[in-house]
């Protein structure tokens, strides 16, 4: 509520500031008497006036419905108003204040922008390298090898008779927290790649009614985590071969939970464990992984258990499971759309994450192509 409120005066002023700017338009071509303005203003002057006023109300409209680049538009605004206020200085000082406003706002939206990129250029960079691999069709054949269990969870999914899964794109909200601090709202998409394991994880989230943006990038022989306030102040950045090793559990949850037509994949070995219980592993780069998969007699995964992820925070290996329920149909599949992140230390249990899962797509070729889907 406070943040809505934040945002209407914000809007209002970059609207009322813009707007003002349009008297030294008005007084440079005589179409009002504006005695604020006791300066002159030459025509080509007023010119610069109205198209500050443009850019400033521009900025306004772009802002309320978040097109990205409209902080790009804000700083160039800022600047040609602020130019202009100098040469009306006794007149239009005030000015300034909304002008210094906005240009925190705009910076602080600049850095978020522009830490993003970052992440949507390696987005596309990993369809680039997907795009062309060949699609076929997912048979009972294909089934074959995997123990039973996956094998009802696979059929249960509705993989069968479908393409194969070679990328997949998400949508999530949800809340996470540290432990010892309140849960923090967040929303997220990350984009999968499975012919060379690739996990790209942008959330945004909200804490002290502050945007903290973080990324984690799973690529090749590398892994981190980059959280920054804003996009420019470090909060926590992690990697190396421990964060290589937390995100390979990861990867493999993504391909148990979000995509698990793709756990036909050959660097996964099985170990039936009995009829609701298996244990699978998974190498990637050299790094393999393991963790125990639960049934239940309908045929649904409801937890993934690990003991091979790292909790980078202590730097220490603890059980970690993603108990997962309301299956529903998500563009053909029945998937698990609420999870769980729990971590098992000594002293008792600690929840670190409750997601929803609002979207899947598969084999996306571009990110226009996920957001409509």
């Amino acid at each position: 509520m406070i943040n809505s409120v934040v945002k209407v005066i914000f809007v209002l002023m970059l609207a009322i500031h813009g707007l003002i700017h349009l008297f030294g338009f008005l007084k440079a071509f005589d179409l009002a008497k504006i005695d604020k303005l006791t300066r002159p203003i030459s025509r080509p002057l007023g010119l610069l006036w109205l198209l500050a006023a443009l850019l400033l109300v521009v900025t306004a409209a772009t802002f309320v419905f978040k097109v990205p680049w409209w902080c790009i538009v804000a700083i160039v605004g800022v600047l040609l108003s602020q130019i202009l206020i100098f040469t009306a200085w006794r007149d239009a000082r005030l000015g300034s204040i909304p002008n210094l406003i906005l240009l925190v706002v705009a910076i602080l939206a600049l850095g978020s922008l522009c830490f993003e990129n970052g992440y949507r250029q390696d987005v596309y960079s990993a369809q680039e390298q997907a795009r062309g691999l060949p699609v076929e069709i997912l048979t009972e054949s294909d089934l074959q090898t995997l123990p039973p269990p996956v094998q009802r969870y696979l059929r249960y999914v509705g993989v069968v008779g479908k393409p194969k899964v070679v990328s997949v794109f998400a949508e999530i909200s949800g809340e996470m927290s540290q432990r010892g601090d309140a849960f923090f709202p967040l929303t997220a998409e990350q984009y999968n790649f499975f012919d060379q394991p690739t996990r790209l994880f942008f959330m945004k989230g909200q804490m002290y009614g502050l945007t903290v943006p973080g990324y984690h990038r799973y690529l090749e022989k590398s892994a981190a985590m980059d959280i920054r306030l804003f996009g420019l102040v470090p909060v926590v950045k992690v990697d190396g071969a421990v964060m290589f090793e937390a995100d390979t559990v990861t990867m493999f949850n993504d391909m148990c939970l979000l995509a698990p037509a793709t756990l036909i994949d050959q660097r996964i070995t099985w170990e039936e464990i009995d009829d609701l219980t298996v244990k699978g592993t998974f190498t990637n780069q050299g790094t393999t992984i393991s963790a125990m998969l639960y049934f239940n007699e309908e045929g649904q995964l409801i937890n993934f258990v690990s003991n091979d992820r790292w909790e980078v925070s202590s730097m220490k290996q603890y059980p970690f499971s993603t108990p997962v329920s309301d299956y529903r149909n998500i563009n053909g599949y029945n998937l698990p759309t609420y999870g769980e992140i729990i971590w098992h230390y000594p002293d008792g249990d600690f929840i670190y994450g409750k997601l929803h899962i609002m979207n899947i797509v598969y084999n996306i070729q571009t990110e226009e192509n996920a957001r409509t889907r």
